[in-house]
Order: structure tokens, then C-alpha cells, then sequence
């Protein structure tokens, strides 16, 4: 029980300046920043009033007029942005040609494409600068808690894992012309946790459908992909946007649950997000042969991952530019992230499975 679901707080050095003034920054992000007390001096979005209003909530000094004036506050060393992907790019660049700029911690998906996360992971490394990206479900509680349980070997040798969906996002309206939909922005975190947890990827299979519910054009609405991972791990992740009628009366079971089985025990739990706003823990449970012999053990906690995972996810990073050390979720890493992605896509279009070597991954 002696478990760590909240990443400690070594360093609040580093002053921080937001890009977005949308859900995830001004009720997410923002939460988890008051309560960890990094200090925010600077917000700027599309709209000057509504980062003005957002920054009142929080007690924020600066609003800026547009988000390259905010990059160019000489007073910003960590630009955090909650930015549509299309347009991230741009901002990127334009950071890391700032010498004031430590750090740029992106949001996923770091971009729309493979090819383009390529080379901003070249261009930041070309100017010595860091660059993280927002990959939360990592530090969500029960995953946080998982990965300790596997690390220690109280399962014994991973052999199955699947993390079932069955909960209807927001789709904000920007991804209405991506082409890309489910894939690119919910199994994201599914696909990159599964990285987290069981290593490197061989090979993944993807089948996709469209979601009766979403009002525009899009293949990949509901998603079920089977990973094989070099370890021999096999883990199926689906994402069911639809989960059935959403009607008045109708009384549906949104959820999101995983489990892990292992040759000495399994672990199974659910994650709280889907409960939000109102929120919930996430859970987990498990038995183990070598840990808890033979019984069900069940570790609680009271934090969430909306917003409490996004004080690790802000706290990794000061820490890098502290220490001079490479970010947990450093662009590199998440490139490998991206290429999944972009072969379960190739999946869908060639009805086959497909090699990450394929990739280059």
C-alpha cells in the first residue's frame, strides 16, 4: 500500500506563461497550478477579453494582446500552450527562437501529423531547448499506481491488458476539418499509457466506424485497436464515443475501465474523468500471489486526475530545467506516441496490421 498516485512537487522556480484561455487551460490547467503553486505571470488566447476574464479568476498579472506577444515576454521562462494542434506548430517556432524561453510544454497531439512532430522534435533540439508534451493520462492516479505494481513485479510477467472506453467527449469544433478525429485525440492517451506501462510497441491493428452521434464528416469515430507490444504484452484499447443513446430518460453507463493480467496477479480499475464536472478518483484494485497473497487489495486516494495529473505533468518539467535532465514526457519519447498513431491510421486505411519498423519506430 505504500504507493505514490500524486507526483511530488520539487520545484516551482520557473515562471509560466499560458497560450489558451479554452476548458482544459482555465479550469484544468489553471486549478492544478493555484494548488501547486507554480506561479503563472502572463496568459494570452484568441480573445483578449476571455483571457482577461480567465486571468482575473486566477489572479494572473499580465494579459496580453495576442499569443506572440506573450512568447516575446521577457518575463515568461516556461510557455505552456492549450492551442488548437493545427496551429501549435507555429507557436512552437516561434518559442524557441526566444532566448528567454526555457522550456515549451505542447499540448497533444503535439501536431496532425508524424512528419510534423519530427521536426519540431529536430528544430528544439537544434536550439537547445526543451520541449514536453501534455501526455496527462500518465500521472492520472490509478496509472501513476499501476506502473509502481508492474515496476515491482507484483504481477509477474505482463500478459493482457485493455483499457475499454465508453464515454461521449466534447469535440471541440476546430477538429471539425482534421479529418482526423477519435484516433488522433482521444486513443492518444489510451495508446501513449500503454507505452507508459509495457515498453515499446511491435505491431497494432485498428478498425474504426463512425460515430451516429458526431454532426460531421469523419471516419474514425468508434476505435478498437489490438497492440502487440516486443515484450509479448498483448493490449486491446477501444474508444466508444457513441456508448448508445444519449436521450432524455435514457439512462446510458458511461465509463472507463482497464485491467492487466499477469502470470501472478491482476489488476483491474476505472479512471474518474468521465464523472467530471462533478468528479470522481480513479481506481484500482488488485491481487497479487507475491504482494498481497492471493487477496483483492485495494490502495484509495482523494485527488483527481482533472486537474490534480496536471500539477505532475507542469512539475516534470520545471524540475528538467532545474536539473538540466530530459522531461518524463520529453518530445522524443512522444514521437514514438505520434508514429502509433500514425500506423494505426495506416491500419485503417490498409486493412492490415502494421509494424512500427514500418515507421522507423
Amino acid at each position: 500500500m505504500d504507493f505514490t498516485p500524486d507526483a511530488p512537487i520539487r520545484c516551482r522556480d520557473f515562471r509560466i506563461g499560458c497560450v489558451g484561455s479554452g476548458f482544459i487551460m482555465a479550469d484544468i490547467h489553471l486549478a492544478a497550478y493555484h494548488g501547486a503553486g507554480f506561479p503563472v505571470v502572463a496568459i494570452a488566447s484568441r480573445s483578449q477579453e476571455k483571457a482577461a476574464a480567465v486571468a482575473a479568476r486566477w489572479g494572473i498579472p499580465c494579459v496580453h494582446a495576442r499569443p506572440e506577444d506573450l512568447i516575446a515576454d521577457e518575463s515568461v521562462d516556461i510557455l505552456d500552450i492549450a492551442y488548437p494542434p493545427d496551429q501549435q506548430p507555429a507557436l512552437i517556432r516561434l518559442a524557441l527562437r526566444q532566448p528567454h524561453i526555457r522550456a515549451i510544454l505542447a499540448q497533444k497531439p503535439l501536431a496532425l501529423d508524424l512528419a510534423t512532430a519530427e521536426a519540431l522534435e529536430a528544430e528544439a533540439r537544434a536550439a537547445g531547448k526543451v520541449l514536453a508534451v501534455n501526455q496527462n493520462m500518465r500521472f492520472d492516479q490509478s496509472m501513476r499506481v499501476l506502473k509502481e505494481i508492474l515496476d515491482r513485479g507484483s504481477l509477474g510477467t505482463p500478459v493482457l491488458a485493455t483499457i475499454e472506453m465508453r464515454a461521449i467527449p466534447h469535440w471541440q469544433p476546430f477538429l471539425r476539418d482534421y479529418g482526423r478525429l477519435t484516433l488522433l485525440n482521444m486513443s492518444i492517451h489510451h495508446l501513449d499509457v500503454l507505452r507508459f506501462l509495457f515498453g515499446e510497441v511491435e505491431e497494432i491493428y485498428t478498425a474504426v466506424r463512425p460515430d451516429p452521434r458526431t454532426d460531421f464528416a469523419h471516419k474514425d469515430g468508434i476505435c478498437a485497436s489490438t497492440l502487440t507490444f516486443r515484450s509479448g504484452v498483448m493490449a486491446v484499447s477501444m474508444e466508444d464515443v457513441w456508448s448508445g443513446p444519449k436521450a432524455p430518460g435514457y439512462s446510458g453507463d458511461i465509463y472507463i475501465k482497464w485491467r492487466v493480467e499477469g502470470t501472478e496477479g491482476v489488476a483491474q480499475g476505472s479512471i474518474g474523468w468521465p464523472d467530471y464536472p462533478d468528479g470522481s478518483p480513479s481506481t484500482l484494485r488488485y491481487s497479487s500471489t507475491i504482494a498481497t497473497g492471493g487477496e483483492w487489495v485495494q490502495p484509495t486516494w482523494e485527488t483527481r486526475w482533472f486537474p490534480g495529473a496536471f500539477a505532475g505533468v507542469m512539475e516534470q518539467l520545471q524540475y528538467a530545467v532545474q536539473t538540466g535532465t530530459t522531461p518524463v514526457l520529453n518530445v522524443a519519447d512522444n514521437l514514438r506516441t505520434m508514429a502509433l498513431v500514425e500506423a494505426a491510421y495506416r491500419s485503417v486505411d490498409e486493412h492490415r496490421a502494421v509494424k512500427l519498423a514500418e515507421l522507423g519506430y
